[in-house]
């Protein structure tokens, strides 16, 4: 590491520049006296002893009588781990004094008028605000996803444009995801192989219902997204932005209450290992609601092909009709 790295790395902890210079010269040379040090700072004696002072308190320094000695380094591990700790907390008060500071302003303004509970967002505004909000996302992401489709790379991905890949990022380094889709988006072919199963294979839990209410996406249990549904976003293409409130607690209850309703959409680790990749597929897709046509579209399978694995799926399980197939599924624990 370079000392302007170093010199960078110490003042964003919190140490003033000089003890931070002085620091990096105990580090490069033996120990020094006052004096010495003082010499390699170009700096008066008096301005020296306070840098010295100053890593003494900050636990860089082994204490010295102030006089003329030598002055060591100390090992900083348990100190910088302690101007960790205080820079975290001043940013986090920082943090939440400038999003008071944001909330009196549109108070004051009548930018808001509902306690700060919701905030609507138009326009070219939603789009950033969507990335803004994943891309800070912490843990956990539970979404209803339904057309229409906003952006590519937002709350969903492009209807042809890929999975979403701030979503995969997240995947990625361990945020969970869990989403229930409505059988308008997975009956779309293009849909459906370029965004759907690409995120399920990324580590998303993905469950389906014939319809969803609204479409929704929760960000850690502290933010909501709520946008308009097909039907009403030809009159208003806005986003409603729900804070903590009971209002965000209603969103979620509303959302547990259709994910334990929801069919998965991926089979679990209990499913038999000779079911052949387009037969495991098949039963995923049997949950769904779309008809036998939509599967064989999506498999980009034939009608035939798709007969032809039913029954086998059939002998293999007992069951006679498509329902009785996917219960039998569910029991035995395969989805």
């Amino acid at each position: 590491m370079s000392d302007l790295d170093l010199m960078s790395h110490l003042s964003a902890l919190g140490v003033p520049p000089v003890a931070a210079r002085a620091f990096q010269v105990l580090l490069h040379t033996n120990a020094h006296s006052v004096q010495e040090l003082a010499e390699h700072l170009h700096c008066d004696v008096e301005d020296t002893r306070r840098a010295i002072d100053q890593l003494v308190d900050l636990g860089l320094a082994v204490s010295h009588d102030g006089g003329q000695c030598a002055v060591p380094p100390a090992e900083p591990d348990i100190a910088l781990q302690h101007l960790v700790s205080a820079r975290s907390a001043e940013l986090l008060h920082a943090h939440t004094a400038a999003i008071n500071a944001y909330r009196d302003h549109r108070r004051t303004t009548g930018l808001q008028r509902t306690d700060d509970l919701v905030e609507v967002v138009t326009g070219p505004q939603i789009k950033e605000r969507i990335r803004q909000l994943e891309r800070s996302v912490e843990s956990q992401v539970a979404r209803f996803d339904s057309p229409p489709f906003h952006m590519h790379g937002g709350m969903q991905g492009g209807m042809h444009g890929g999975p979403n890949p701030t979503e995969l990022d997240n995947l990625e380094r361990g945020v969970e995801y869990r989403v229930v889709y409505a059988s308008a988006s997975v009956s779309s072919p293009d849909y459906y192989a370029l965004n759907v199963q690409p995120c399920i294979s990324a580590g998303e839990d993905a469950r389906v219902l014939p319809t969803l209410p609204v479409k929704l996406t929760i960000f850690d249990q502290r933010v909501a997204l709520v946008s308009m549904s097909a039907v009403e976003v030809e009159q208003n293409g806005s986003l409603l932005l729900v804070y903590q409130s009971s209002l965000l607690s209603a969103l979620l209850g509303l959302f547990e209450s259709c994910w334990r309703a929801a069919f998965p959409m991926h089979l679990g680790t209990q499913a038999p290992p000779v079911l052949r990749p387009v037969q495991r597929q098949i039963l995923e897709l049997l949950g769904t609601g779309v008809p036998d046509d939509t599967i064989a579209q999506l498999l980009k399978i034939s009608r035939r092909t798709l007969s032809r694995n039913l029954e086998q799926l059939y002998l293999l399980t007992g069951a006679a009709t498509r329902f009785q197939l996917a219960l039998h599924a569910s029991r035995k624990g395969w989805i």
